[in-house]
């Protein structure tokens, strides 16, 4: 039996909660934010924010040489506290929203996956994670 291993990104946005959230979980935003590098963008996002529902974002290289879905099923929404759900593989993921004096602190927490060195899919989620704040903070 392997241990399951759990890797945490977190980032402090400096904007009040209401509009945290809404750049997190409205899809016009997540297509602006959700990639981990200049050279990849998300064309499409689709999100049922409520226990049961599902989200969708397509995530692509800008040159059209890979793209994949990344989706899943929500376990747990808590308007502007916390959001869970399970991805399409079965791993688990929890996100965090804690209002504090300097901003929202977004803590995620995820499975990782056995394919990629957990560096890699720590730097990966934590990229993502920064252009999230980046952008949320300029909009």
């Amino acid at each position: 039996m392997t241990n399951k291993v759990v890797i945490t990104v977190e980032a402090t946005v400096n904007a009040p909660i209401s509009k945290v959230w809404e750049c997190w979980t409205s899809p016009n935003h997540i297509t602006k934010w959700c990639q981990a590098s200049p050279d990849w963008h998300a064309p499409r996002a689709e999100n049922d924010l409520r226990e049961g529902g599902a989200f969708s974002t397509r995530m692509e290289a800008k040159d059209g040489s890979f793209g994949f879905d990344f989706g899943g099923v929500y376990s747990s929404v808590v308007v502007n506290e916390k959001i869970e759900y399970t991805i399409g593989d079965g791993r688990n993921v929890k996100i965090l929203f804690d209002s504090t004096d300097t901003g929202v602190k977004i803590t995620e927490s995820f499975d990782a996956e056995s394919v990629n060195p957990v560096e890699m899919q720590q730097a990966g989620w934590q990229a993502i994670l920064n252009n999230f704040k980046s952008y949320s903070e300029s909009v």
